[in-house]
């Protein structure tokens, strides 16, 4: 039997950079602090954006934690190996089955 999904949207509010770094790679890689909205209750999340500075390609993961110390821990890995854009979804998944 098939039956119909609804997915909830949750859009990050309130979005800060709490910390930006620029990389020897021209990439300039961001913490932004946020919050959503999560069964009625407000909540405090932690994305992670790249954007590169000489092809202007940008990739953000809005709502990557709601644990800043992974996020910052994160963002360091990805300055520290001069991971570029495109390539921060497929180290976010590494990350992630590594940390949880």
């Amino acid at each position: 039997m098939f039956g119909i999904m609804r997915k909830i949207k949750r859009e990050v509010r309130d979005k800060t950079v709490y910390m930006e770094v620029y990389g020897e790679n021209n990439v300039a890689y961001r913490v932004v602090a946020g919050k959503i909205d999560s069964f009625g209750e407000e909540v405090s999340t932690y994305g992670v954006e790249a954007e590169d500075y000489r092809s202007g390609e940008i990739e953000v993961i809005p709502d990557f934690s709601r644990n800043i110390e992974d996020a910052v821990d994160f963002a360091e890995m990805l300055i520290r190996s001069k991971i570029p854009p495109k390539h921060i979804y497929n180290r976010a998944l590494n990350y992630l089955c590594v940390s949880i």
